[in-house]
């Protein structure tokens, strides 16, 4: 292992009767490193992370942290890493101060209250109460208690859920400090636009394998030097997306109604797309050409969106 190697995973796999939910994968992360790890739900990744962070057994595999071999996650690692969990119970009679000074104490190490206050603006809400918290503010205090301990790694599991657009690219900003002082991010997130501004590395799973590793660009390049025919369907009441590709083989359904055709020949595309709609009462409305992006990426690779 490199010594700029933080964290390995050679042949991961856990099962649950028939069920293989993580089935042979393996990666590293190198320290300063932001590592997204993406996939539809029942894809595998929860498991894998929870192993990681000592919350469930493997069957099978190795994991490595700081360059040596462990059997179990126990306190020698706790203490090097830090865990924001996607659903935190917090005791709800505490101000936002008291549960960073409660947490702080399970720990030989950690980082002042007021600085992580500051770090995830919570200065405001310094004295206030859990209980009183909005679902933006309490994910602020979960990330906020995943630093106490200075970590080495961090995991943020879907850490900007319930925030506004504002409050998320806060958070976005603390990341890439964090990174700035050497510190390793592990997240798990369903904004494609936030793996693709934070992730240095974005790893794929889907059915417990690795399908797809791989910077961003990387990964955009590996489908290929094509675009993105995106448009809205309009004047049918309902049609499925099975009866569409009767008509439009290549054609991908997106979120909100929107559907997009991935081609290296566009004229030719959109030429056949109006031909073989004409007549149908389908009309074809809002149309846009771009270049690929993750989510591209991911829906070519596993046929689901990210929030499937």
């Amino acid at each position: 292992m490199s010594a700029e190697v933080v964290l390995g995973v050679k042949n991961l796999r856990k099962y649950y009767g028939q069920v293989k939910a993580v089935n042979g994968i393996s990666f590293e992360v190198k320290r300063g490193e932001c590592l997204a790890i993406l996939g539809p739900n029942g894809a595998g990744k929860t498991t894998t992370v929870e192993i990681l962070e000592g919350l469930r057994k493997p069957d099978a595999g190795e994991i490595y942290y700081f360059g040596k071999v462990v059997k179990r996650i126990d306190d020698s690692i706790k203490e090097r890493i830090g865990v924001q969990l996607q659903s935190s119970a917090f005791l709800e009679h505490l101000t936002v101060k008291e549960t960073l000074d409660f947490f702080g104490g399970l720990y030989s190490k950690r980082l002042p209250s007021k600085e992580l206050i500051r770090l995830l603006s919570l200065e405001e809400k310094v004295n206030a109460r859990v209980k009183g918290l909005s679902g933006g503010q309490l994910q602020r205090l979960a990330v906020a208690v995943a630093l106490i301990n200075d970590p080495e790694i961090v995991y943020l599991d879907e850490p900007t859920t319930g925030m506004d657009p504002q409050a998320r690219r806060m958070l976005w900003s603390t990341v890439e400090d964090l990174k700035k002082r050497g510190k390793t991010v592990i997240l798990t997130t369903h904004y494609m636009e936030e793996a693709e501004y934070l992730a240095d590395r974005v790893l794929i799973i889907d059915h417990g394998k690795v399908i797809a590793e791989g910077t961003v660009e990387e990964l955009i390049r590996s489908i290929g030097e094509q675009s993105i025919i995106e448009f809205s369907l309009a004047g049918i009441e309902t049609i499925s997306i099975e009866n569409l590709k009767k008509l439009l083989p290549d054609i991908e359904a997106l979120e909100e109604g929107r559907c997009m055709i991935t081609t290296n020949k566009v004229e030719e595309s959109l030429s056949q797309l109006f031909e073989k709609t004409k007549n149908t009462g389908i009309i074809i409305d809002d149309v846009i050409i771009r270049r690929p992006n993750l989510e591209d990426v991911f829906l070519k690779l596993t046929g689901r969106s990210l929030r499937d």
